[in-house]
């Protein structure tokens, strides 16, 4: 259930506007603003926190709040590119970052070569939580 959407309509913030983040989601239909970043090679091969082994090259998140094998909607809002993206890991783990997405997603968002993006991430569907080992 992944896909790749390009909007038409804008939701643009532009850089120079404070980023708020919403509180932490915990609902389906719930949203939060703010940075993302992408994970890649010292990841690739391990595994992420639900279990699974990462693939940089494939399409997952890390969220630090929501349940394991969630899947949300992230907009990248310098762009309005779109991606479904299922949970499976933690993070991120640096100040003023909401998301962290594997490299793949980050180069379906667009922004590879920035290395973050502003972003508007909207829960779909809340995940079961488990450790899923392959």
């Amino acid at each position: 259930m992944l896909s790749l959407i390009d909007c038409a309509s804008s939701n643009k913030i532009a850089s120079s506007d404070p980023v708020i983040t919403q509180k932490e989601p915990i609902a389906v239909g719930d949203i939060q603003y703010g940075v993302s970043s992408y994970y890649a090679e010292k990841f690739h091969g391990k595994r992420t926190a639900n279990g699974e082994i990462y693939n940089m090259y494939g399409i997952s998140g890390a969220h630090q709040t929501l349940p394991l094998n969630s899947i949300v909607k992230v907009t990248n809002l310098e762009n309005n590119k779109i991606l479904v993206i299922k949970i499976n890991d933690r993070g991120p783990f640096i100040k003023n970052r909401i998301f962290d997405c594997s490299y793949g997603a980050a180069v379906k968002l667009e922004f590879i070569s920035k290395g973050t993006a502003t972003v508007k991430v909207e829960v779909l569907e809340i995940g079961d939580n488990l450790y899923n080992k392959e």
